[in-house]
C-alpha cells in the first residue's frame, strides 16, 4: 500500500519485468507467449494448467466460443479468494451515502437522479454482476485476434492444422479465458465502485461501491472515512446519471471497441527479420550460444495493431470527457459540503496515475492499448463551457454525440465555446431539436428535387430557354 491514498502497492519491477511488460503491450492477451526467454517455458506451463483438471471446460457451452468464459470466471474467484460477507452496517452506509450524494448532486447538474437502488458489493459480487459487460467488450476482439493469427500463418501451416482446427480453437478459447480470468480477478480486488474506471459495466439499475476494498484502499488517507464513502458515492451517482439519461453513450463505447476489433493486424515481419539476421546455414559451433543469447535479448513478439485508429481515439475522448464530467459535478456539488474534497480529488487523480485507470482497464481485460484519457483536460473544457452558457447548456451537449467536444477541442476549447456562444437562442437550445429541423430541411429539399419543383418554375425555365435559342449571344 502507498502513501497516496487510493492506491495499490505494486512489486518492485526489475529488467525481466520490463521485458515481460513491453512484450505483453504487443501481445496483449499473451497468446503467443514470446519467443524470447522463457517463452517456450511459458508455453508448456499454460498448456500444463489447461490440460490439468480442464476437461469439463472444453466441452462446456461456455467454451465454445473465442473466449471460455466459464474458465475465466473460475479462475478470477480463485485470485480473489476467500470473501467476507458484507455487513449490515456497511450496506446502511452505503444507502445513506449514496442519498445524501444524490440530494447534493441536484444542485450541480441539470441530469437528474438515475433512480438506481444503492448496493454494497463484495469483490466477487463486482465479478459475477460486472461480466455480462465485459462479455461484450472481450468477444470482439478475442474473436478477431483469433482470425488474424489464422490469417497470417503461412497457407502450409494453415493445412497442416486444418484437422486439428477445433481443437486449437478450444485451445485458444481456455487460453483467453486464463487471461481474462487472471485480469478480472486482478480488477475485483482492487476496483471501488461498479463503474470505477468510467466504463458502463455495472447494471444499469445500480449504484455499486464496494466497501471492502474502500477500506483497504483508503487506509492511508487522512480523511474521514464517512467522506470518503459519500464522495466515491456521488462520483458513481454521477456516472449513473449520465449513463441513464444519455443512452446512446454505451452504445458508443461498446462500437468503439467492436470497429478497433475488426481492423485487427498482427505483424510478424520483424521475427522474420531477426531469423533471417542469424547466420542459420552451417554455423559456427562456438557461435551458436552467441546466436542463443542474441535471440534471448530480442522482441520477438508479433506486432498487433488496428487499422482503424480513429475508432480508439474515440473511446480515449469519450472517456475522458465522461470523467471529466464527473470530476466538475463531484467538486461542485461537495466542495463546499465537504473541505477534504480537494484533498480526495488529487487522491483519485493520483490513483488513476498508479493503477485505477480506464486504459489500463482495457488493456488488462480487453486487450486494446491506448494513451491515458486527457480527464484533466476534459474538466477545465467542461468548467470554461459552464462559466460561458451554464449548468443547463452544459449538460445539453450530452443529448447527441454530434454535438460533443472531440479530440482537438481539449487542446483549444475556445473555437468549440464560441461555436456554443454563436447559437441564436440560448434559453431555448435544444439541439434535438436542432437535428430535427436541419433534417427536415433537407428532406424538403429532396422532395422538391425529386419532384422537379425547386428553385425556378417550369414556365420561367422554357421561357428562358426560348430566349436562348433565338440569341444565342445571351448564352456565356
Amino acid at each position: 500500500m502507498n502513501s497516496n491514498g487510493f492506491g495499490f502497492s505494486f512489486p518492485n519491477n526489475d529488467d525481466d519485468d520490463d521485458k515481460d511488460r513491453n512484450r505483453n503491450n504487443n501481445d496483449p492477451f499473451g497468446f503467443f507467449g514470446g519467443a524470447g526467454a522463457g517463452g517456450i517455458g511459458d508455453i508448456l506451463n499454460q498448456f500444463g494448467q489447461m490440460l490439468s483438471g480442464m476437461g469439463d471446460s472444453m466441452n462446456s457451452p461456455a467454451g465454445a466460443g473465442a473466449v471460455n468464459y466459464e474458465l475465466a470466471a473460475r479462475i478470477a474467484r480463485q485470485q480473489i479468494g476467500r470473501v467476507e460477507p458484507i455487513r449490515q452496517a456497511d450496506r446502511d452506509a452505503v444507502t445513506e451515502s449514496v442519498r445524501l450524494a444524490e440530494l447534493w448532486l441536484d444542485d450541480a447538474t441539470e441530469l437528474p437522479s438515475s433512480g438506481t437502488r444503492a448496493e454494497a458489493w463484495s469483490a466477487e459480487d463486482w465479478l459475477e454482476k460486472t461480466l455480462p459487460m465485459w462479455k461484450r467488450l472481450v468477444s470482439p476482439v478475442a474473436e478477431h485476434m483469433s482470425q488474424a493469427q489464422l490469417d497470417n500463418l503461412p497457407e502450409e501451416a494453415r493445412e497442416m492444422i486444418g484437422p486439428m482446427s477445433q481443437m486449437m480453437n478450444q485451445m485458444s478459447s481456455m487460453n483467453f479465458g486464463m487471461q481474462l480470468g487472471n485480469a478480472l480477478g486482478d480488477l475485483a480486488k482492487q476496483t471501488l465502485t461498479g463503474c470505477d474506471f468510467g466504463l458502463p459495466v455495472a447494471p444499469g439499475d445500480v449504484t455499486a461501491i464496494l466497501p471492502t476494498n474502500l477500506a483497504s484502499a483508503a487506509s492511508d488517507l487522512d480523511v474521514p472515512a464517512q467522506e470518503i464513502l459519500v464522495y466515491l458515492s456521488a462520483r458513481e451517482s454521477a456516472r449513473q446519471r449520465l449513463f441513464k439519461h444519455v443512452p446512446w453513450l454505451s452504445e458508443r463505447l461498446v462500437s468503439s471497441v467492436e470497429e478497433y476489433a475488426a481492423g485487427l493486424e498482427i505483424d510478424t515481419s520483424h521475427i522474420q527479420d531477426a531469423v533471417n539476421g542469424l547466420q542459420m546455414d552451417n554455423p559456427d559451433p562456438s557461435q551458436l550460444q552467441d546466436m542463443m543469447n542474441q535471440l534471448q535479448g530480442m522482441d520477438l513478439s508479433p506486432r498487433i495493431s488496428s487499422r482503424n485508429a480513429t475508432a480508439v481515439a474515440r473511446l480515449e475522448t469519450l472517456l475522458a470527457l465522461v470523467e471529466g464530467w464527473v470530476d466538475l459535478v463531484v467538486t461542485e456539488a461537495m466542495g463546499d459540503r465537504i473541505p477534504s474534497t480537494a484533498t480526495m480529488n488529487e487522491a483519485w487523480r493520483r490513483r488513476r496515475a498508479t493503477g485505477g485507470s480506464a486504459e489500463q482497464a482495457f488493456a488488462k481485460v480487453v486487450g486494446i492499448e491506448f494513451s491515458a484519457p486527457r480527464v484533466a483536460e476534459a474538466t477545465e473544457l467542461w468548467r470554461r463551457v459552464e462559466v460561458a452558457v451554464g449548468t443547463r447548456r452544459r449538460d445539453a451537449i450530452w443529448d447527441h454525440p454530434d454535438f460533443l467536444p472531440v479530440a482537438e477541442d481539449l487542446e483549444n476549447s475556445a473555437e468549440f465555446i464560441d461555436g456554443l456562444l454563436g447559437e441564436d437562442d440560448p434559453e431555448g437550445f435544444d439541439p434535438i431539436a436542432e437535428i430535427t429541423a436541419l433534417e427536415k430541411l433537407l428532406a424538403e429539399e429532396a422532395d422538391r428535387k425529386a419532384t422537379g419543383t425547386g428553385g425556378t418554375s417550369d414556365g420561367d425555365d422554357n421561357d428562358g430557354d426560348e430566349g436562348d435559342e433565338g440569341d444565342g449571344s445571351e448564352k456565356l
